[in-house]
């Protein structure tokens, strides 16, 4: 029995640099054994059926296979469809009224801890807003995310030091959902 998953790379194809063509990346997570393999636009998201199981032995048989073929280290996170699935779900901002270049995800190798979000305050970002979930935050940014201060405040490397996250905009995280579906 095989499950969908998705692989999320965070920081590749970004202003040409750590470039990772789509077509050597899916032929790469096939070397590794995975089927029906999928990737979306030059985003840095693949999509694949698994035998396997656990996320961070898939996150980090994907990762070794990354830097030995283009060089770098590539931070992924791999997540199941019915996870990805669960992410849209229960969202906490009507998605349906926004339009998606206000609404982000980011997806977290962890839980998000309240000690680690004490230091930003909600209030001083309004309108903006976050909200925290099952390993990701939801980010509301009317304004879109690079006009963003709680993106910046919620990027700062101190935040989540130690811990991979990587953000999507709602279209990519509807776009995961779909790629995953059994």
């Amino acid at each position: 029995m095989t499950t969908r998953h998705a692989a999320l790379l965070r920081g590749i194809n970004v202003g040409g640099h750590r470039k990772v063509p789509m077509a050597e990346l899916r032929a790469l997570v096939e070397e590794l054994g995975h089927t029906d393999v999928v990737s979306h636009l030059q985003s840095g998201n693949v999509a694949f059926s698994s035998a396997g199981e656990d996320e961070q032995e898939l996150a980090d048989g994907l990762e070794r296979a990354i830097e030995q073929a283009f060089g770098f280290h590539v931070d992924t996170l791999v997540r199941s469809g019915s996870y990805l699935k669960a992410v849209v779900d229960n969202c906490p901002f009507p998605a349906a009224e926004l339009e998606a270049r206000q609404l982000h995800v980011t997806y977290l190798a962890e839980q998000a801890g309240s000690e680690r979000l004490a230091s930003v305050d909600p209030a001083a970002f309004l309108p903006e807003e976050f909200r925290p979930g099952d390993r990701v935050l939801y980010l509301y940014a009317p304004d879109g995310l690079g006009r963003s201060r709680l993106a910046e405040a919620l990027g700062r490397p101190s935040l989540f030091k130690g811990v991979v996250a990587t953000t999507r905009n709602w279209n990519t995280v509807v776009k995961l959902v779909e790629m995953t579906r059994d």
